[in-house]
């Protein structure tokens, strides 16, 4: 099995230093809507990139908690991705951002009750029979209390993975912003997540909200990852063993040295969990 240390999100300008690079356990992910094409230098420079290192494919409009199914076209062209690429891991947002045919360039909340949970249920299961495999699924970031949860977002996870069979990516960074913002304990909220259901990790910078200030908080992935943040996913590790971490830096885009080094401090955490285990 490959071993899965620290990984970074791929930008197409650092493809030369990403293919050189020999960090042990060294992955990349890549945005799966970047490559769902038939020809040209996209699929060339995803085939260089896989050539050198584990791949994952993390898809961003998937629409897992919007009020339709997934929509067949995207859907065909995500799974043939997925068979042309192979993948180590395929992942998407637990959002929406589709109604009909026109698509917000957004990860939207949504209410937490009964019939969301079932329809996101329903829909992972579609996108796992069409890819062949379980899909991964990320936890938003919050910026306002929604009304009318029935549903804790903890227990909402977990009642996904255990009816649709599907993991979870967990976005520590998204856990620490949402708790500054909507005012819940981070630590207490990462307690309760099932070791055996979490597969990934992404960590990201944040930034504040150019007009409210650091009363709330941005996912902004353009900045190093908070010390908050380093702090959340050390106790997440020492507790469920190392997984698989993606560091996610968007823009603007530092050189790839100052990547690596993000990765770096990831990977000597979990190289201290391996050894003392």
């Amino acid at each position: 099995m490959t071993h899965l240390a620290a990984g970074l999100g791929f930008k197409p300008s650092h493809l030369q230093q990403a293919l050189a690079a020999r960090q042990p356990g060294l992955w990349f992910e890549v945005h799966a809507e970047n490559y769902m094409v038939d020809g040209g230098p996209r699929p060339r420079l995803l085939q260089a990139l896989g050539a050198a290192h584990p791949v994952s494919l993390h898809g961003v409009s998937m629409s897992l908690a919007g009020a339709e199914p997934p929509d067949p076209d995207h859907l065909r062209r995500f799974a043939a991705l997925v068979s042309r690429v192979r993948p180590v891991r395929v992942s998407e947002h637990l959002a929406w951002s589709r109604l009909g045919a026109r698509y917000e360039p957004d990860l939207l909340p949504f209410v937490r009750n009964a019939q969301s949970l079932q329809r996101v249920v329903d829909h992972v299961q579609i996108v796992q029979e069409a890819i062949g495999r379980p899909l991964a699924v990320e936890n938003p970031s919050h910026y306002l209390a929604l009304a009318g949860h029935t549903w804790d977002e903890v227990d909402f996870l977990c009642e996904l993975v255990r009816r649709s069979g599907c993991q979870l990516l967990v976005d520590v960074a998204n856990v620490h912003l949402s708790a500054h913002n909507l005012g819940f304990a981070a630590e207490a909220w990462l307690d309760r997540l099932p070791a055996d259901a979490v597969a990934e990790v992404h960590l990201a910078g944040h930034s504040a909200d150019p007009r409210l200030g650091d009363a709330l908080w941005i996912d902004s992935h353009d900045a190093p990852v908070h010390v908050g943040t380093w702090a959340l996913y050390r106790r997440l590790m020492e507790r469920i063993g190392p997984r698989p971490t993606l560091i996610e830096w968007d823009g603007p885009l530092p050189a790839f040295e100052r990547l690596l080094a993000e990765a770096d401090t990831a990977r000597r955490i979990l190289g201290t969990l391996e050894t003392a285990s």
